[in-house]
């Protein structure tokens, strides 16, 4: 009689949630993927306007941020609007990012961005598969990484604005590197286990986590693989 005392519903709903959940990390990582050829794009049109795009470096960051913290807010649960607003702030980060990518190839250093790349890559998707696979519980780290953030901004900004000090940008660009290591793993896990209403919202963080992690390795072989 055990075999008729199942509950299959409580199965099947089982199910159908883990089908879903798939499904929006399937989502998700297509968004982030195409988020990452925007801001391929972003980059790519405007390299050979390295030196404007130098120039207004600091309003295009407000550009972002304007669009990273209300724009998508703004744009949430509104469909086409809120991909429009995902695919131009990843386009302006692309933008963002030609300085540093211009200096690399004007030093003859180009090959060393692929290498950045490539080792993002495959350290991201390291970091997702444990997050995923992982036994251990990480959502009560959001407060101490968000913390840890606050407080890697304001180091950056006190080195760039006042110490300018080489060694302070190398422990502060690990720092990043390591932060946003850890921030992949919290947010994956977060993803994975239905913490997000929107795979857009879910592919803005898992980006930010990769390009950042990005720019920290470009940055970091930059100061360790150059000539001098």
């Amino acid at each position: 009689m055990a075999l008729y005392d199942r509950d299959y519903t409580s199965t099947q709903t089982e199910h159908v949630q883990e089908g879903a959940s798939v499904a929006f990390m399937k989502q998700t990582y297509q968004l982030m993927g195409a988020s990452m050829i925007a801001a391929a794009a972003g980059a790519f049109v405007t390299m050979p306007y390295a030196e404007t795009v130098q120039q207004y470096k600091w309003f295009i960051f407000g550009a972002e941020m304007l669009i990273l913290f209300f724009g998508l807010s703004m744009s949430r649960g509104k469909p086409g609007l809120n991909l429009a607003m995902l695919f131009l702030f990843t386009f302006l980060t692309g933008v963002s990012l030609v300085p540093l990518l211009a200096s690399f190839i004007g030093m003859g250093n180009g090959a060393m961005i692929g290498n950045a790349f490539l080792m993002t890559s495959v350290l991201f998707g390291a970091l997702s598969m444990f997050a995923i696979n992982s036994k251990t519980d990480f959502s009560s780290w959001g407060k101490p990484l968000f913390i840890t953030l606050i407080v890697v901004i304001i180091a950056s900004l006190i080195n760039i604005f006042i110490l300018q000090s080489p060694f302070m940008h190398v422990i502060i660009t690990a720092g990043i590197l390591l932060l946003f290591s850890i921030m992949t793993i919290y947010d994956t896990q977060n993803i994975a286990n239905g913490a997000y209403d929107s795979p857009v919202d879910a592919a803005v963080s898992l980006y930010l986590d990769f390009l950042n992690m990005f720019t920290a390795l470009l940055q970091l072989l930059g100061i360790f693989g150059g000539d001098d």
